[in-house]
């Protein structure tokens, strides 16, 4: 009996659904297509074997599923189920560019991250379409009721059945940008958890990275793709490092680097290195060499704090944002001091993207800690612990506030 490997049906799954999707657009009767293809090769395939080209194997037998269900209906739909039947052949002749070996993935995640959607269907529909997680993963994921997750979905679904088409001119940027911003996303919430009991959830971490290749895949050439690959593997090689015994957070300056990942660190280097010296710069290539610089460096002390601090000028120039600043303050604060990293703070009161959140307070206790004002600092670091409803962080930042006294 032959196995088949998870993995393979996880990538082909994307790329089928975008196929048929494309030619036909109606997205949940083609989702459903491709579920019943999926269910018929994980019957099959472990007893016939796997085929020589799978994914046209999945297209053949999704397109019958269409097929099937719509041969009751209208002329012109039986010519476009017979064209798209006749198209896709289950074994494709050796050397051939044939039409099932197109890789739909990046049609399949614009069309997911349509600008009209709002971000939280942007994640559902992406998470789900594209990511292959169930309706309850995406819903414990980013701790949302599971009815709340397929109605977004099925919202998505309605909002997007008629516009698969790539965009032209200044929109394909616009598309691509909400396509990495989602992947971005995506990451943060599975490298640190907004809450819950972990400070990581792997699986979105690891996903995000798989679906950023993809985009990578077909688009070689994009700086900004290859910033953002980069960004993510360079930041999750220090995931085994970032906790310590029960769970607890271990922060940037104390972790072991004998225990990052020193492979994603070869890669996230080499691709941010050659991004760099051949495409224009833009947010995501910065912040992969800021990363960069933290995953070559020995130890916290070792660290070049000066480019690191540059590189967060240049940042918050092009790309002006409060997290930005707020990291900005740090490395200004390893520079020229925590004063100096607490003036560029003060503003920050006043944005309502970070005051009513905990990272503001939770980096105004560190700086104050580090200046001495330890009284103040125990205030910011339980005010932060207040607002987060990230149970590691919360014991952290309780942790630090108690051993002040």
């Amino acid at each position: 009996m032959t196995t088949v490997p998870e993995d393979l049906l996880r990538d082909l799954a994307p790329q089928v659904l975008g196929a048929l999707v494309r030619r036909h657009g109606r997205f949940d009767a083609c989702e459903d297509a491709v579920q019943e293809a999926l269910l018929a090769a994980a019957q099959q395939w472990p007893h016939e074997g796997v085929p020589d080209n799978p994914r046209a194997w999945l297209l053949t037998v999704a397109t019958r599923r269409l097929t099937d269900q719509w041969r009751s209906e209208s002329a012109r739909r039986r010519r476009e189920a017979a064209s798209a039947s006749g198209s896709e052949p289950t074994s494709p002749g050796p050397g051939g560019d044939q039409p099932g070996d197109r890789d739909d993935t990046l049609l399949l995640l614009f069309l997911c991250c349509h600008p009209d959607l709002p971000p939280p269907s942007q994640l559902a529909l992406t998470l789900r379409a594209v990511g292959g997680l169930t309706t309850a993963e995406i819903a414990r994921a980013f701790m949302v009721p599971e009815p709340t997750v397929a109605q977004r979905i099925s919202r998505a679904k309605r909002s997007v059945a008629g516009g698969f088409a790539m965009p032209d001119g200044d929109e394909w940027g616009r598309r691509l940008g909400v396509v990495l911003h989602v992947l971005y996303l995506v990451f943060n919430e599975g490298y640190t958890a907004t809450s819950g009991d972990d400070l990581h959830r792997p699986e979105l971490a690891i996903e995000a990275v798989r679906l950023t290749r993809a985009v990578r895949r077909s688009l070689p050439d994009d700086g900004e793709v290859a910033g953002l690959l980069a960004l993510m593997l360079l930041t999750d090689a220090r995931r085994a490092a970032r906790t310590g015994p029960g769970g607890t957070l271990v922060p940037l300056a104390e972790q072991d680097r004998s225990r990052w990942d020193a492979a994603q660190i070869t890669e996230g280097v080499a691709l941010i290195t050659g991004s760099l010296a051949h495409t224009p710069m833009g947010p995501y290539q910065l912040q992969a060499a800021i990363a960069a610089v933290h995953a070559e460096a020995e130890s916290d002390a070792a660290t070049d704090w000066p480019q690191i601090a540059a590189l967060y000028d240049l940042l918050g120039r092009i790309a002006p944002n409060p997290m930005v600043t707020l990291n900005h303050a740090v490395a200004v604060a390893k520079v020229d001091g925590p004063l100096a990293g607490l003036d560029m703070l003060a503003p920050l009161d006043a944005d309502p993207r970070v005051a009513r959140g905990h990272r503001l307070h939770a980096v105004r206790a560190h700086l104050l800690e580090s200046a001495g004002d330890h009284r103040a600092a125990r205030a910011a670091y339980r005010e932060a612990a207040r607002r987060t409803s990230s149970m590691p962080e919360k014991r952290y930042l309780e942790t630090r506030a108690n051993g002040l006294g």
